[in-house]
């Protein structure tokens, strides 16, 4: 071999990093076309000025989240911190609460009104269940219908008329005269004012056993009804014990001085009292008795009997 220029050949471009010296590049050596001088390396062309060194490749932007409830956003600045920004003024909250300490809606005072409202309730309808049970009372009496032993007196005076009534209910009225007497009860008929037949009465009553009696026929049925005296005081009130069918009463018969009367006037002291009972159909039995403990100066001269419980 021989020395000299043989080309390719030459040692220098057999030295890939050849193109770096003097000699190399005065031969002709080009470097190589992979990257960095490398075998199968890769050069990835870049624009001038795209890739800066010695900086941070910047951080990827993240959305900002919604700070917790009531609390600041760490990434939230407030306005009035920029230039020119909004006024700082106290911020109501966004609720409202009845207590002023944004606790939110006053719910204890809704339900302590819906309990008012409920117990008012229950409390009308108890009102009216214990008052819907009353049932019907007769004008002016105040006895147990079943109990044919209850009376009950005149509280006030007696409207007259009292035997019309009878004639127009068809029911049985009596005269002095017609009367079962006894105890020293007997008739008379001077002392003027008495409606009987005849201006019959009956005198001698006021002596305790004394009585009158009424068998009364043809009661069209049983139920209530109301029997009216009439009788005669000297100016002070008095007063006897009702039987009917041989059970007293439990409130006396009131002879007062309805007709306000001067002491010791018979004459002036007619009027008439009544009592409620309940009967029997058919006959029943009445008695008029002056007893123990009774005040029986009276005059008697009629009995008679109306429909229902009754002050006239």
């Amino acid at each position: 071999m021989t020395s000299g220029n043989n080309g390719a050949s030459t040692p220098e471009d057999d030295d890939p990093f050849g193109y770096l010296y003097a000699d190399g590049q005065a031969n002709g050596a080009q470097p190589p076309s992979g990257g960095y001088g490398y075998p199968n390396s890769v050069n990835r062309v870049r624009a001038v000025g795209q890739r800066q060194y010695g900086q941070q490749a910047a951080a990827p932007q993240i959305p900002q989240q919604q700070g917790a409830y009531n609390r600041p956003n760490a990434h939230y600045a407030a306005p009035e911190t920029f230039p020119g920004g909004a006024p700082t003024a106290p911020q109501q909250p966004a609720y409202g609460g009845g207590s002023g300490r944004g606790s939110g809606p006053n719910t204890k005072g809704l339900l302590i009104g819906a309990i008012a409202v409920v117990a008012a309730v229950v409390i009308g309808i108890s009102v009216a269940m214990l008052g819907g049970g009353e049932g019907d009372k007769d004008q002016g009496g105040n006895e147990a219908q079943s109990d044919p032993t209850q009376s009950q007196s005149a509280e006030s005076s007696p409207s007259q008329g009292g035997d019309q009534a009878a004639n127009e209910e068809d029911l049985p009225a009596i005269d002095a005269k017609a009367l079962a007497l006894a105890g020293g009860a007997t008739t008379a008929s001077d002392i003027k004012g008495a409606k009987a037949d005849g201006g019959v009465y009956v005198t001698g009553f006021n002596q305790v056993g004394s009585s009158v009696t009424w068998t009364a026929n043809g009661i069209p049925k049983s139920g209530k009804y109301t029997v009216f005296v009439g009788y005669s005081v000297p100016g002070k009130d008095q007063n006897a014990t009702l039987t009917v069918n041989g059970t007293a009463a439990n409130t006396p018969v009131d002879l007062k001085n309805w007709a306000g009367a001067a002491e010791g006037d018979y004459e002036k002291g007619w009027t008439e009292t009544f009592n409620y009972v309940q009967l029997n159909k058919g006959t029943n039995t009445i008695k008029v008795s002056c007893e123990q403990g009774n005040q029986c100066d009276a005059l008697i001269d009629r009995l008679w009997l109306v429909k229902g419980w009754v002050r006239s």
